[in-house]
């Protein structure tokens, strides 16, 4: 919904504004939409006041606070590194230690899935905001994939420091990381778009998204390499978006690591797609979120 002034009723005088002509009328728009990245601008406060509230959420009454965004990849790289680089003796590729293959390609991982997550609970969460008063809804998601950002920097830190322990030198092209961490945030927002705007609706969405993260820690390269994957199968792996980014991702922080190529048109494609058709229904949708939600 979005508000509408009158011009005319500015002009016409008090007596026109006595009928009630000069009220500021808030109505749904008709069809599709594209956002008003003017007006998203313009509510950049709401935006920012959002991410604080939820990063304070997140860590109040914990008893290591923010050290969770550290030790989450790190114990899940131990378990990983245990039961497959050890026993099951999972190849790393790349030329590295096993614990750093798994290290860097978990904190990515729990970057992109977080993000997603908290954007596809965006919406119901915020509902007696949605249903008191009027801003941009597209807000809500934007702000909700900003503090698994925000956790993706110690993580990377942590995961570059014990890849330096490793004797793992980084190349020149570990530059390109922010770059990719941006690429990704992108995808996670894309499809968080169309699960917010889904949730509001179809509540047992809050349940998909965990069982999707689950299987795609599976059949997403972060504990083994893409080059195990049968060749056959290879094609249809690669769309899964974060295939690509992992594969930029190895090749901007291991020295051995091969140009992922035309892998990575997959997530720029998957983001460019996902980003328009998810603000596009999300911005449909919206109008009967203060009905349903």
């Amino acid at each position: 919904m979005r508000p509408r002034g009158s011009a005319a009723a500015a002009a016409a005088g008090p007596a026109t504004a006595a009928r009630g002509v000069g009220t500021r009328v808030i109505e749904p728009p008709k069809g599709w939409q594209w956002p008003d990245l003017r007006e998203l601008w313009e509510y950049r406060d709401l935006a920012f006041f959002l991410v604080k509230r939820d990063v304070s959420i997140r860590y109040r009454q914990t008893l290591i606070g923010t050290v969770w965004a550290i030790l989450q990849p790190l114990l899940l790289a131990v378990v990983f590194s245990v039961f497959l680089g050890h026993y099951a003796q999972v190849p790393s590729g790349a030329d590295v230690p096993y614990p750093v293959f798994a290290l860097t390609g978990m904190a990515m991982w729990l970057y992109f899935s977080q993000a997603m997550q908290f954007a596809s609970d965006s919406t119901v969460n915020s509902r007696e905001l949605i249903g008191k008063v009027w801003f941009p809804r597209l807000i809500i998601p934007i702000a909700a994939v900003l503090p698994p950002a925000i956790d993706f920097v110690p993580a990377f830190v942590v995961a570059l420091v014990v890849q330096l322990a490793y004797g793992v030198v980084p190349p020149w092209q570990i530059v390109f990381v922010p770059l990719l961490a941006a690429l990704t945030l992108f995808v996670a927002l894309g499809i968080g778009f169309w699960l917010s705007a889904l949730n509001v609706r179809y509540r047992d969405i809050r349940l998909v998204v965990p069982f999707l993260i689950m299987i795609g820690l599976f059949v997403t390269p972060i504990v083994y390499p893409f080059d195990v994957v049968p060749d056959a199968v290879q094609p249809i792996y690669a769309l899964n978006p974060m295939v690509g980014v992992l594969e930029a991702y190895r090749w901007m922080l291991f020295p051995a690591a091969e140009w992922p190529g035309a892998l990575l048109l997959i997530p720029l494609g998957s983001a460019v797609v996902l980003l328009i058709t998810g603000a596009l229904y999300f911005t449909r949708a919206e109008r009967s979120f203060a009905d349903v939600i």
